[in-house]
């Protein structure tokens, strides 16, 4: 009886858990078989998880200034591949590569940047780089309980 009290907390502790990895959304809204380039100024940044958002202001071919929204990967993944929460700022300049959204929307998913200074950022590292550091537990030592 102990023994079953046991596995239905545990079971129960790591469904709550895990729930969040479920609500994640898929990346099928973009479009990965075709990259593109744009180049405007930051309007906002923003370095947060799940997501990190970097949002620029574009002129369209009337000279009107749209903004587009670009996700990236998370606060991590984007930090292993060069990544920092002051990367850049309201009025930077940055050309970005992305993979655009199916639905022609003005954004996409972020694959890399290039700054004014010319430094590269991207593209998001693999979760392997990102965790390689991470301690992992011992063993544990003994019988089964």
């Amino acid at each position: 009886m102990k023994r079953s009290l046991k596995v239905l907390i545990l079971t129960t502790a790591s469904l709550c858990v895990a729930d969040p990895v479920f609500a994640h959304h898929s990346f099928a809204m973009f479009n990965r078989e075709k990259a593109d380039n744009i180049t405007g100024m930051v309007k906002e940044y923003e370095w947060t998880n799940p997501h990190v958002w970097i949002h620029i202001t574009v002129p369209d071919d009337a000279g009107v200034s749209r903004e587009w929204s670009f996700e990236m990967q998370s606060v991590q993944q984007d930090a292993a591949a060069g990544w920092r929460a002051d990367s850049v700022k309201p009025g930077d300049k940055v050309s970005i590569e992305y993979h655009p959204l199916k639905d022609g929307s003005r954004g996409g998913q972020l694959m890399s940047a290039t700054l004014a200074n010319g430094q590269h950022l991207g593209p998001p590292a693999a979760p392997q780089a990102v965790f390689r550091n991470v301690p992992r537990p011992a063993p544990a030592q003994g019988g089964t309980q």
